[in-house]
């Protein structure tokens, strides 16, 4: 794949999905929403990162979901610290919907809402060609396509031999699962399908996998992929981040 091909249309809407407790980020999220946390070093918060990938990546228009603590995301949006290269949206969910109802609430604000749009879930930080994506999921004719990845695991792997003894210690190896990496291209059509309330990955996308609507794209080798969920994510994302400065 070499990038999206001239009759794929572009992807140039998104939404994204900043409405989460981030309860286990405390005390962090006392004051402000999971997205709004800076990635250390980079003085810039998660969603502004995700933001300037989107605009790079040929989107134009985004539209965030938000929830508890609104407001600190909405005047940051509002300030010249986000300088933002793209037109940005605020709705906010006055009760929880889960990410299904908060992905059919905000799409509903979409500027075409005729066209395709990507999905980010407001915790990922991640750089990889959304437009080969995009081509991905115009040529399996799906209806919705997930990015997937391949997390490290946490803890040191034991190698052992069919007798039993150990051969090698192996640290935070490759996960052999690939998992929702919460990042997604929709076709005009799943907006639809979408639940008012509660989870789509329990409904919906179980629905369209039965019917093979569904693809998943696997993350290209060497991507960066990081879920920031704790405090220990963003010690280590900040390494990286330092690692590849």
């Amino acid at each position: 794949m070499t990038g999206t091909p001239a009759t794929s249309p572009a992807v140039t809407q998104a939404v994204l999905l900043a409405g989460g407790q981030g309860s286990r980020l405390r005390p962090y999220t006392d004051t402000r929403p999971k997205p709004m946390i800076e990635i250390p070093g980079t003085g810039i918060p998660i969603i502004g990162h995700q933001l300037a990938w989107l605009a790079a990546e040929g989107v134009t228009d985004a539209v965030i979901s938000c929830g508890p603590l609104a407001e600190v995301l909405q005047e940051w949006l509002a300030g010249p610290a986000a300088d933002l290269p793209l037109r940005v949206t605020t709705v906010v969910e006055r009760e929880p919907l889960g990410r299904g109802g908060g992905l059919r609430y905000a799409a509903a604000s979409l500027p075409r809402p005729q066209e395709p749009w990507y999905a980010t879930n407001g915790d990922i930080w991640t750089r990889f060609s959304l437009r080969e994506m995009a081509a991905f999921h115009i040529e399996r004719a799906a209806v919705a396509t997930l990015a997937l990845a391949r997390p490290r695991i946490p803890w040191g792997a034991v190698e052992t031999d069919e007798f039993g003894h150990v051969v090698d210690f192996i640290e935070s190896p490759p996960s052999p699962f690939l998992i929702n990496a919460g990042v997604y291209v929709f076709s005009p059509e799943f907006t639809e399908l979408l639940p008012e309330r509660g989870d789509h990955e329990r409904t919906t996308f179980p629905q369209l996998a039965r019917e093979r609507r569904l693809a998943g794209f696997p993350l290209p080798q060497g991507a960066y992929w990081r879920a920031i969920d704790t405090a220990k994510d963003l010690a280590e994302a900040a390494k990286e981040l330092a690692s590849q400065s």
